[in-house]
């Protein structure tokens, strides 16, 4: 037990020192399962969740650096507060994609066993229904209601989150406001499987890269500088995917639609 407790002081506490400037390792740790966590959700895979609370648990610690007395020793209360925020909505997220997944395994497995064609071969579609449940959302754009919604949120909650941190004496409270509240919303939307989630999320590394690069927490900065870059991916691959999925639908229904004119036309003929 001793044991254990001391490698887990010695991850806590230990430091890298890169071009002078000491640097937490659990900080560049963290980060990383940030990234893991981004590109499991690119691929609508339910452990995008998992990794990536194991990595807000890290950077929580490190964005309160008064109290955990990091190198920075500045107390960036957005950021720490987001961290918690995306444990709490990420649990969320990863039962409603559980639950998506199964469903839609059990939607796949029924078309598998359909057979519509009498001969027990199937219909040919239940080969892309299994491909499909292996994910666990399916992309879609807001409606007009809910960006109404998300642009009220985001205006308000920074103002009010704002001068909640300006009291508190969080270091960039405006800009820390609104890291908070758009990656709120940003994870709030990959949760619910909306598009637009990626580009808030560029939305939110446009104002914390030149925070985070202010602040002294470099490897922070510099994945918000290249996660600027992979949501970008995420978004484009996103869209494609919605654009292959209302093909296959179409496709399937008619497909669907020829397969059981036949039947239609013998039951006709009687």
């Amino acid at each position: 037990m001793d044991s254990v407790m001391s490698a887990l002081v010695g991850f806590l506490t230990a430091e890298l020192t890169i071009g002078g400037v000491p640097i937490l390792v659990r900080e560049v740790v963290g980060n990383v399962f940030g990234l893991g966590s981004a590109y499991l959700g690119m691929r609508r895979l339910v452990w995008a969740w998992p990794v990536g609370i194991a990595g807000n648990i890290l950077l929580f610690t490190v964005f309160l650096g008064g109290v955990f007395h990091t190198p920075q020793d500045l107390d960036l209360y957005g950021q720490a507060g987001r961290q918690v925020m995306f444990l709490v909505v990420s649990v969320y997220g990863w039962w409603r994609w559980t639950q998506t997944r199964r469903a839609a395994a059990a939607v796949a497995e029924a078309a598998a066993h359909a057979h519509p064609d009498g001969n027990g071969n199937g219909n040919g579609n239940g080969h892309a229904g299994a491909r499909s449940s292996s994910a666990a959302v399916m992309p879609r754009w807001a409606t007009g209601r809910e960006r109404l919604t998300m642009l009220a949120i985001a205006v308000g909650g920074t103002i009010v989150c704002a001068k909640i941190f300006e009291a508190l004496g969080s270091w960039g409270p405006w800009a820390d406001a609104w890291i908070f509240v758009g990656s709120l919303l940003a994870t709030w939307g990959m949760a619910k499987g909306w598009t637009e989630f990626w580009l808030i999320w560029i939305a939110v590394d446009v104002v914390g890269v030149p925070l985070l690069f202010l602040g002294g927490y470099y490897p922070s900065a510099a994945l918000y500088l290249f996660y600027a870059v992979f949501v970008t991916w995420g978004f484009v691959t996103w869209v494609r995917v919605q654009r292959q999925e209302r093909a296959a639908a179409a496709s399937s229904s008619s497909l669907s639609s020829v397969t059981t004119t036949p039947a239609s036309v013998l039951d006709g003929a009687r």
